[in-house]
């Protein structure tokens, strides 16, 4: 699934930096979703593989800090782009003939800046309910179930659903 999220979001990047024709608000946006779902897999990925190969769950406290800070950072950029990707969708079928004009490289590029270092703690209903549960209603094993789907599935479906259905990427 890593190796999927990572080709898939690798593909997109190359595709978008490469095509002149896919240089639009809509593809800038989704290549910079791409780079935040790679950072986000890649901040969490790998320790667990590390983890489930050795059977070990230890991670020293810097470690964890650094992985929940990274953790937190690209999963709100996540959540923000999604956000200015829907934005961007409204404006395209809500106003088409105004959309080069109100979705100019200036406000894309602000509307990218606000999604970056903004802090905002709006995620998922999974990770809600894994770590604001108490740890008494949720089994470990689904705890780590709704963590797959959330750090793994999420970014992995990402590349499938954005540009399968797209003629341009395509």
């Amino acid at each position: 699934m890593y190796l999927v999220t990572m080709l898939g979001n690798l593909l997109i990047i190359l595709a978008v930096g490469s095509d002149s024709h896919l240089h639009t608000p809509m593809y800038f946006f989704l290549f910079n979703l791409s780079l935040v779902d790679i950072c986000f897999s890649t901040t969490i990925v790998p320790k667990m593989l590390v983890n489930i190969q050795t059977e070990s769950k230890a991670i020293t406290c810097a470690g964890c800090l650094a992985q929940v800070y990274f953790f937190m950072v690209f999963l709100c950029m996540d959540n923000f782009l999604l956000r200015v990707m829907a934005y961007d969708h409204y404006v395209a079928i809500c106003h088409p003939l105004y959309y080069v004009v109100i979705m100019n490289p200036r406000l894309c590029g602000l509307l990218l800046l606000l999604s970056y270092l903004s802090v905002v703690f709006l995620f998922y209903g999974t990770y809600v309910g894994v770590y604001l549960s108490s740890s008494a209603s949720l089994s470990s094993r689904r705890r780590a179930v709704a963590s797959v789907m959330y750090t793994v599935v999420t970014p992995m479906m990402n590349p499938f659903i954005y540009s399968l259905r797209n003629r341009d990427m395509k």
